[in-house]
């Protein structure tokens, strides 16, 4: 009996820790205090029943079909096969949220990608500065920020940029291509890139010292170096402009030696003080190696070492020599013929009008006839640009480039604008003025001819110039 009773109170001393634990859970305090995490717990919505519900399970910012989970684990939100197919374009909101394949491409709805410029689908999540630079992948496609097209092709995002010579210098693919730095086209321009180098940390400054004029960087990120800057090359410090002197890019040596002297971005004979050179013995050496002729415009060398070979070098596709200019026509795509066949005639990777040779041919275009309006192969590529209401809006790949109307940037882009319209966004304003923002997204207008008007419109509502669609009531994909 002793021992019974000696047991009691242990009992109930564990009895009271559990209540104790219990009720610190409860009151989430402690050692088990609850900790969120920092990603959307993964599971929660899956099943018929959890993605119907109107509920987001998950806390990832997408509800029922919305959400990917769903996609693959539900039947519920799973492609409809029609008993009787019927084709039709899927290109409208209607048909890219009704789960079917309408085009019969092998992808329906969101994962068309012909719906996926209809914004308010909210096929992407990744579409503001804030979302595209936060590391989250927000609409669970596997592209996180500035990879997610999304974020890249956002019209109101500009985080996703590669083209200043602190972005094109930090060896970060900033803009999400898949290229870095130097490597990325759009620092084609960046000081770092075009031969001036980024000057040492802490080193930039004006470029208006002796060792900055002289040390081979672009010091203060201008575009030009040392004595291509004129801050240099007209200093009044004489030690500063004899050292610019020496470095003149003009002698028979200086236009011989493969170094770019005078810091100004060309090289020897590209450079116009070694090619237009008084000095008869420079002109006629940089004469004797250009890419001036037939012969040398088709002998498979970069005589001039610019590093562009035959007729692939302006000097030859462009000479206003007409033996040099028609040669070179003969052998690319250029003709007429060749620019409206489908086919890819001189094997570049580009056909027709996609292809540089079609779009500058000056080649006579004939179907018009003599007094048309086309006259050029190269008008004729001209005529076929899509940016225009009719073209944008049309369902027809016009410039067969494999994107259709808003699908393609020329239609998205300030070119599309007629003076009164744009074909892909409701609150476009050549001039980015807040106010006309406002009047767009204001008027009771469907400006872009898209089914949604005003604040109900998706670039109304995200448009960071405009202030009428911040009523704090949640926004399109909010």
């Amino acid at each position: 009996m002793q021992h019974q009773v000696g047991r009691f109170p242990m009992r109930m001393l564990f009895a009271a820790t559990w209540v104790l634990l219990v009720a610190l859970w409860g009151c989430n305090i402690g050692p088990l205090k609850f900790t969120k995490p920092d990603r959307p717990v993964m599971g929660y919505e899956v099943g018929d029943q959890n993605c119907e519900d109107g509920i987001d399970n998950d806390q990832d910012g997408m509800i029922d079909c919305e959400d990917p989970d769903c996609l693959y684990e539900s039947g519920h939100c799973g492609e409809v096969v029609s008993q009787i197919p019927t084709w039709q374009p899927e290109n409208s909101y209607a048909l890219c949220s009704d789960q079917m394949d309408n085009d019969d491409d092998g992808q329906f709805d969101c994962g068309d990608r012909k719906c996926q410029t209809i914004a308010e689908l909210c096929c992407s999540r990744e579409f503001t500065n804030d979302t595209c630079e936060h590391g989250l992948d927000n609409d669970a496609n596997g592209y996180t920020d500035c990879e997610d097209f999304g974020c890249r092709n956002g019209i109101f995002v500009t985080v996703c940029v590669e083209n200043t010579a602190a972005l094109c210098a930090n060896g970060k693919d900033d803009d999400g291509d898949g290229f870095t730095d130097c490597k990325d086209s759009n620092c084609a321009k960046a000081s770092n890139c075009t031969g001036g180098g980024a000057p040492p940390t802490g080193e930039s400054g004006p470029e208006n010292t002796l060792k900055n004029c002289t040390d081979g960087f672009d010091n203060d990120d201008n575009g030009y170096t040392d004595c291509g800057d004129f801050s240099c090359s007209k200093s009044s410090d004489p030690a500063i402009l004899k050292a610019c002197e020496n470095a003149k890019e003009g002698s028979l040596e200086s236009c011989k030696d493969g170094k770019d002297n005078d810091s100004n971005g060309y090289t020897d004979c590209n450079d116009n003080a070694c090619s237009l050179s008084e000095d008869v013995a420079v002109f006629d050496y940089c004469v004797s190696i250009g890419e001036n002729t037939v012969k040398k415009c088709g002998d498979g060398i970069d005589n001039d070492g610019n590093g562009y070979t035959d007729c692939d070098d302006n000097n030859c596709s462009k000479s206003s020599d007409l033996d040099i200019y028609e040669y070179c026509q003969s052998i690319a795509e250029a003709s007429e013929e060749q620019c409206t066949n489908g086919s890819d005639d001189d094997n570049d990777g580009y056909s027709d009008c996609n292809d540089n040779s079609c779009r500058n041919s000056l080649l006579k275009y004939t179907k018009d006839g003599p007094n048309g309006k086309i006259a050029t192969v190269k008008d004729y590529c001209a005529s076929l640009a899509e940016n225009t209401w009719d073209k944008c809006k049309d369902g027809i790949d016009n410039d067969d480039n494999g994107y259709a109307d808003c699908n393609d940037r020329s239609c998205r882009g300030a070119d599309a604008w007629d003076g009164k319209r744009h074909p892909c966004q409701e609150s476009f304003s050549p001039t980015d003025s807040p106010a006309e923002v406002d009047a767009a997204c204001s008027d009771k207008i469907d400006n872009d001819g898209d089914g949604f008007t005003d604040c109900d419109d998706w670039d109304c509502a995200w448009n960071p110039k405009g202030t009428v669609c911040n009523t704090g009531k949640p926004k399109v994909c909010q």
